[in-house]
């Protein structure tokens, strides 16, 4: 059977190592629990298809307690546009009976079980797979012996992996050298010992299973890297000339703030794990009134914390960059899971009118750029830039081009140019232009920066009209970026029956749902925004080529019955055709989910668009 997630079978006929099976990818689902090491091992099947130049894409799930759980990682890997992380996977990996349960129909037929017969019993008379049972834990203490019992298993499995898909061995042990470099020499050894056992294992055992993954034909001259999201964005916050921040830990925000940590010092700057949210926000403020450039970041309960500084941000028009990753919510909710449930708090959360700028990257190559996009509005026009990315970009893994960092890298230094003697902060004609404490100013005064209302100069003023006219003012600039932005591309149809829209990481799998609806004879297209709010111009026109438009996010209905974009969108453009297709179960959206979303609902309204039903 072909796989859903590809146009090459992985299982049927039989193989051998002589003659592997090629295909074009491969989605590979490791399912156990969180100290088995599992991320780990699809970070090194990630990495290498990175470093050798093939498209990959990972998703992961891990439990919310201290103690562990139940976790997966899977990743997709091979040729071509790697969308998702695929709708089921070509090959389980399953550690426990529980792993066996819960994911065995995640496993599309014809696929490949591979499973721990030392702790997996698996039902003899399921014959939809190719079954492989191998003593992992029993082979795993027996290669690396000693103390370490069954540790090391993870590397195990991996080495059984490069065996079956004829991987780069070469270059999967330089990658778990670098892993291990800086542990003690047996740590070292250990993991190459149950690398090897696994490469190792009896051929005849797994004569069916395969494979070769076909050769990459890349157009690009410029090397790939490796990465996930967090680690993109606090490289392109570096890149956009952010050389100062400040922020209080939180899933799954608290990678970006460590690794900036380590890195802003290296290129002059510094960043500070502040005792609470109100005091991070703060402290970013202070630098970016210094004339910085500066970042802060959390998740939705910390970005709730942050939203009365951000008032002063808007008011004072202070350059911040503010990064929510978002997890499920509301409260505590779903720390480990994903959910695009932050917008409307992002857009409108603080209280009075507080217009400001809200991003959303599309995927991790996206985050590296999203971070100058924020850098370039933010200095532009003097406001806090929100960046919405989210749990499932965060832990994903992906390859892409190295960026030209010698044409991106934006100097950093505070404007310090003297001001003039008609020099006012605040002006009614034209952008503010914030003078840092000691740019020198020929009228010998400085401005004021308040968080009252304020005439052109500063100076704190109650009066009616004035206030009217700023808060005008503090509205015009944000409708000008609006107006500036280009609208988005349209990928498919540019006119037809469906268009879905998307935002966040929901791209991949609108994409690749577009493209199967289109092989179905369905005239759809996709648009995706990365700025939303303000939303780009010439949404309207667009909107108007097509019969039904759906928006696809990861929040709830709500008590209207719309996502929370679909709702600015109804508000913004009054448009019946604009509907929903949502899910709140703190897991990404599955191709399938949104094929049959629009499915349903053009049943329910009747619609001559017929959808035929997914085809795997």
């Amino acid at each position: 059977m072909v796989s859903p997630n590809s146009s090459d079978p992985v299982g049927g006929a039989a193989a051998s190592a002589d003659q592997p099976r090629p295909i074009k990818d491969v989605v590979i689902r490791l399912a156990g629990n969180s100290q088995d090491g599992i991320q780990t091992v699809g970070a090194f099947l990630a990495r290498l298809a990175g470093r050798s130049d093939q498209d990959v894409m990972t998703y992961m799930t891990i439990p919310s307690t201290i103690s562990g759980g139940p976790s997966i990682f899977q990743v997709r890997m091979g040729t071509g546009d790697i969308l998702s992380a695929g709708d089921q996977a070509d090959v389980l990996v399953a550690f426990y009976q529980h792993s066996y349960e819960d994911h065995l129909e995640a496993l599309r037929p014809g696929g490949v079980l591979l499973y721990d017969n030392d702790h997996v019993k698996p039902n003899p008379d399921d014959k939809r797979f190719t079954a492989v049972g191998m003593p992992i834990t029993s082979r795993t203490i027996e290669a690396v012996g000693g103390a370490a019992k069954d540790k090391g298993k993870n590397l195990l499995v991996l080495g059984l992996l490069a065996r079956i898909f004829q991987l780069d061995v070469a270059k999967l042990t330089a990658l778990v050298k670098e892993r291990f470099g800086g542990r003690p020499e047996d740590v070292v050894r250990n993991a190459m010992l149950a690398f090897d056992a696994g490469y190792a294992y009896p051929a005849d055992n797994i004569r069916d299973c395969f494979f070769h993954l076909e050769a990459a034909a890349r157009t690009s001259t410029r090397p790939q890297v490796t990465m996930d999201g967090n680690q993109a964005l606090a490289f392109g916050l570096i890149a956009a000339g952010v050389r100062y921040g400040a922020a209080y830990p939180i899933t799954p925000w608290s990678s970006i703030m460590e690794m900036l940590r380590t890195e802003l010092p290296k290129y002059g700057g510094t960043f500070v794990q502040a005792e609470d949210e109100l005091a991070a926000v703060s402290y970013a403020l202070g630098a970016a009134y210094a004339g910085h450039l500066a970042v802060t970041g959390s998740s939705g309960p910390g970005l709730s914390l942050k939203m009365e500084a951000l008032g002063w941000a808007v008011m004072a028009e202070m350059s911040l960059i503010v990064i929510n990753v978002q997890r499920g919510g509301p409260s505590t909710g779903l720390p480990t899971s994903v959910e695009q449930s932050d917008l409307l708090q992002a857009v409108y959360g603080s209280h009075g009118d507080t217009p400001r700028v809200v991003l959303a990257p599309k995927n991790v190559e996206d985050c590296f750029y999203i971070a100058l996009e924020a850098g370039r509005i933010a200095r532009r026009y003097s406001t806090p830039v929100l960046i919405l990315t989210d749990q499932s970009l965060a832990t994903r893994i992906e390859a892409f081009d190295e960026p030209d960092l010698a044409g991106l890298m934006i100097e950093a230094k505070p404007d310090l140019v003297e001001r003039g003697a008609n020099f006012k902060p605040y002006p009614l004609d034209r952008p503010t232009r914030h003078a840092p404490p000691g740019t020198r100013t020929a009228s010998g005064k400085f401005p004021n920066v308040t968080g009252l209302e304020h005439d052109e100069d500063g100076h704190p003023s109650g009066n009616p009209a004035m206030h009217a006219r700023m808060t005008a003012r503090r509205r015009e600039k944000i409708k000008a970026l609006g107006a500036s932005l280009a609208p988005p591309e349209v990928h498919g149809d540019p006119a037809g029956q469906v268009l879905l829209i998307g935002w966040g990481s929901t791209w991949g799998p609108v994409r690749e749902a577009v493209n199967r609806l289109r092989q179905d004879g369905v005239k759809a297209g996709q648009l995706h925004l990365r700025h939303l709010h303000p939303l780009p111009a010439g949404l309207q026109e667009i909107f108007a080529r097509y019969r039904d438009v759906f928006v696809v996010e990861m929040n709830d209905e709500g008590l209207y019955g719309f996502g929370q974009l679909a709702m600015l969108l109804r508000a913004r453009y009054a448009s019946p055709t604009i509907r929903s297709i949502t899910k709140t179960d703190g897991l990404t959206f599955k191709v399938r989910e949104i094929t049959d979303g629009v499915a349903r609902h053009l049943e329910a309204t009747n619609s001559e668009v017929t959808i035929p039903p997914f085809s795997s």
